[in-house]
């Protein structure tokens, strides 16, 4: 259950992060606005690089698990 949440956030986080990043390439943001999603899509990608570290790690310990059963 705790996994389905973090990757709902994760696809959260995610899709807002591509959000911000269009609307900055279509240059549809003023400047005070700007500051602010810029701020928002520095957080958002913290999160999601983190979330990818979690996975990665996980499949790490999954790989040396099966590595040791062989």
């Amino acid at each position: 259950m705790a996994e389905q949440k973090k990757k709902a956030k994760f696809e959260e986080a995610f899709k807002e992060l591509e959000k911000i990043v269009d609307e900055f390439e279509r240059g549809e943001v003023d400047l005070e606005e700007g500051l602010k999603k810029f701020e928002r899509g520095l957080e958002l990608a913290k999160m999601c690089k983190e979330r990818l570290k979690e996975v990665e790690n996980k499949v790490i310990q999954i790989k040396k698990k099966f590595e040791e059963s062989r």
